[in-house]
């Protein structure tokens, strides 16, 4: 089993094509859903009274919820939009609502799990979540963003130590190692302040990277599309199949192997998000598993030798 924790969004997305309105999203919605396709997955998140119904339900039938908090208030909120090459985005807003403050609460039915995977929420809410699995987990990871990084950056380094892996986009590695260009030289940096065992670096379209070891480093290449609609959550799609192919191996010892083969669903996931505005691509891909295997294939056939 494997417990993400994050957030559950009403997202506002713009994208050249299309305006979407308050869109179920968030970090853990996708990475959650996206790792249900390997495992069972437990979500631990919030949201406000407003969720919709057919939200909720979606929520439901693709992954546990016995750590979704309900509270008076609003849910999580987050506008952005892309440019016309849908590579960069652009932050217009972002609404915690009944985010803010919210103590996590780790259920009796998630209790047993190994696995843990903490998406880009308030740093030490994530510390707090991680600090009710003493000495049960085999492999965590964590997610940040610029937010919490401009804003506590002290936490997100305390986080980093405590996690076996780290995931972050280029722009957030640039930002972490304050100011360093070359990724190559980020990832040294942060993995020589934080210790941190693995560190991946998405680059959006351009695949992403693992470095690991003695100044190790994997490349693996995105999934070629011809159509890309909207990136979002894209990444966490990626994070999320991860974590869900390691914890359905459920080994004692996570190796580097698994990890350059979790690098391989990472990518098959996140290609199916970007195919579909908000949710659509994923859910459709989890819905229809024989796609996933055989994009998988695909992917691996496509692969230098």
């Amino acid at each position: 089993m494997l417990v993400v924790f994050g957030s559950v969004a009403l997202d506002t997305t713009k994208t050249p094509k299309k305006t979407l309105k308050d869109k179920l999203g968030g970090a853990s919605t996708f990475a959650a859903i996206s790792a249900s396709s390997f495992v069972k997955t437990g979500l631990v998140a919030v949201v406000g009274s407003d969720l919709p119904k057919k939200d909720y339900q979606t929520l439901v039938s693709h992954v546990m919820v016995d750590g979704l908090v309900k509270k008076p208030g609003k849910t999580f909120r987050y506008h952005c939009k892309y440019d016309k090459t849908l590579n960069v985005r652009t932050t217009l807003k972002t609404q915690l609502n009944v985010l803010q403050g919210f103590r996590p609460v780790l259920p009796e039915t998630y209790a047993s799990s190994k696995y843990l995977y903490l998406a880009n929420s308030d740093p030490d809410q994530n510390l707090e979540m991680l600090e009710k699995f003493t000495k049960k987990v085999r492999f965590s990871m964590c997610d940040t963003i610029d937010f919490w990084i401009k804003t506590k950056r002290a936490s997100v380094i305390k986080i980093i130590k405590r996690v076996d892996a780290a995931i972050m986009n280029d722009e957030e590695a640039i930002l972490l190692a304050k100011g360093e260009s070359n990724l190559f030289k980020c990832a040294k940096k942060i993995r020589a302040e934080t210790g941190v065992k693995y560190l991946i670096i998405k680059k959006g379209p351009h695949g992403s990277l693992l470095f690991y070891g003695d100044d190790m480093v994997v490349a693996a290449p995105a999934y070629t599309l011809e159509d890309v609609v909207d990136p979002t959550g894209a990444g966490d799609a990626f994070a999320g199949a991860m974590m869900g192919y390691l914890a359905n191996l459920n080994k004692p010892k996570v190796s580097i192997c698994d990890l350059k083969q979790s690098l391989v669903y990472g990518n098959v996931m996140g290609s199916f998000a970007v195919e579909g505005y908000g949710l659509d691509g994923l859910l459709k891909a989890t819905d229809m598993p024989k796609r996933i295997k055989k994009r998988a294939k695909m992917y691996m056939q496509s692969l230098p030798l």
